[in-house]
């Protein structure tokens, strides 16, 4: 089962709703040109599904999609950018 997964970019903030649970991935922009992600929390009922990957995903697809370099101040981004070679080139040059 897929969650829902919507953008909202007033919040700064990417949702993931599944079975009623809500999980997200928040941001800011620094720079008109880096998207920073900040946060990520699953709920514990959907923790070990692969929510925190479908919406890393997402984020990073639209980053790519906004030709925005990518800053990983969260701990999970920062892993998941590192394992995926696909999303090395979004990575902000220091």
């Amino acid at each position: 089962m897929n969650p829902t997964i919507t953008h909202n970019s007033d919040e700064q903030t990417f949702y993931a709703t599944l079975q009623g649970y809500e999980s997200e991935l928040a941001y800011s922009r620094p720079t008109d040109d880096v998207i920073d992600f900040t946060h990520t929390f699953v709920d514990e009922h959907l923790r070990g599904k692969g929510i925190g990957e479908q919406l890393a995903k997402t984020a990073l697809d639209f980053a790519r999609d906004q030709h925005l370099r990518v800053r990983t101040s969260c701990s999970f981004m920062r892993g998941f950018v590192e394992q995926h070679p696909e999303y090395q080139e979004l990575r902000e040059k220091k």
